[in-house]
């Protein structure tokens, strides 16, 4: 196993890892929409924090040498589910045509009181 980290996502806020990379996958931690540089939740609504989320992902996949069009999986933790429909519009933007198998489910909380989690499992680029 080998741990991921880049300082253009968050830092973990608990014990554990950004991501680690296993068997030829790379298995992301939930990203929230914490801003990397302050650590402040970003975005009020749950659309605005999913494209902060969208790029903490994106950040965590590249450095482990992987990327959105790899993701194999991914759960996607709402805070509430009537703000399934707005993050599906952001999900399906930053997936485009490519489309991973999903979960999503309704947290009764999240860290930092976020709106929005994501967590993927990606295959590592060839």
């Amino acid at each position: 196993m080998r741990t991921v980290h880049t300082s253009h996502a968050p830092a973990a806020i608990g014990p554990y890892s950004q991501a680690l990379i296993a068997g030829g996958f790379v298995f992301t931690s939930g990203q929230i929409a914490l801003d990397p540089e302050t650590g402040v939740l970003v975005g009020t609504d749950a659309a605005a924090q999913a494209q902060q989320v969208f790029a903490n992902l994106r950040a965590v996949l590249e450095a482990s040498g992987s990327g959105l069009a790899k993701v194999i999986k991914t759960t996607v933790f709402l805070a509430d589910m009537k703000d399934f429909v707005a993050v599906n519009a952001v999900y399906a933007e930053a997936f485009g045509a490519h489309k991973p198998a999903r979960s999503t489910i309704q947290a009764a909380g999240l860290p930092k009181a976020a709106l929005v989690e994501i967590e993927c499992v990606a295959q590592l680029a060839d």
